[in-house]
């Protein structure tokens, strides 16, 4: 890399620095990743005693590539992201992802005051994070930090994350056709759980690794 490239990088990590040292704070096991492979290293052991790994639907985690490696490892896999699945079959997934050994997320918004926020459609990946998994870990890209209130990461989610996860999920939402949110209406809207976690669950061995990469939205 180049001078610039360098001070970008020393930049972005000082605020990573910065959410780990409030991630700690609030209970938070939690882990600076230089790369994007050293968190999928961080993951794979962590994978090491656990029988089934649930995916939440993450593509900061899909980015890492770590299921393939799990499952010849021979992991259960507990993803109902394939199109091929019905419905039931999805549910019956997403059920038993709320009970797995270990439960693999991504975070649509991380404040440097150490608080995971998060927007569902559904609940199954929020509620996962909170409890019922023996062990959940959470992958934060650089580019999910904001440095502000809660409210301020709401808005990051409504801006950044919302609207390319509606297109790339086919939903007909305002916001998959503009890229602006408009807190509509729609059958198709994903925004109906928020969650703001601000310390760590207390009965959940919680981990989360803060990535100095971009990674998902």
């Amino acid at each position: 890399m180049g001078m610039t490239e360098d001070l970008v990088q020393w930049a972005h990590e000082q605020k990573c620095r910065k959410a780990l040292a409030s991630l700690e704070k609030n209970g938070f096991t939690a882990v600076y990743c230089a790369t994007p492979q050293d968190a999928a290293e961080y993951i794979i052991a962590g994978a090491a005693d656990a029988g089934t790994v649930g995916f939440g639907g993450s593509m900061s985690v899909v980015s890492l590539g770590v299921e393939q490696t799990l499952r010849e490892q021979g992991k259960e896999i507990l993803n109902h992201g394939y199109p091929t699945f019905s419905l039931d079959e999805k549910l019956d997934i997403m059920r038993r992802q709320l009970t797995c050994d270990l439960f693999l997320s991504g975070c649509n918004a991380l404040t440097l005051n150490g608080e995971l926020v998060n927007i569902d459609a559904t609940g199954n990946r929020v509620g996962a994070m909170l409890f019922g998994p023996r062990k959940v870990i959470v992958v934060a890209g650089r580019n999910k930090l904001v440095d502000g209130t809660p409210e301020d990461a709401i808005t990051r989610v409504k801006a950044w994350a919302t609207p390319p996860n509606a297109k790339r999920l086919s939903y007909k939402t305002p916001c998959a056709t503009t890229g602006f949110c408009s807190d509509c209406g729609s059958p198709d809207r994903l925004c109906r759980v928020t969650t703001i976690i601000n310390r760590r669950p207390r009965l959940t061995d919680f981990h989360v690794l803060v990535v100095n990469a971009d990674l998902g939205f």
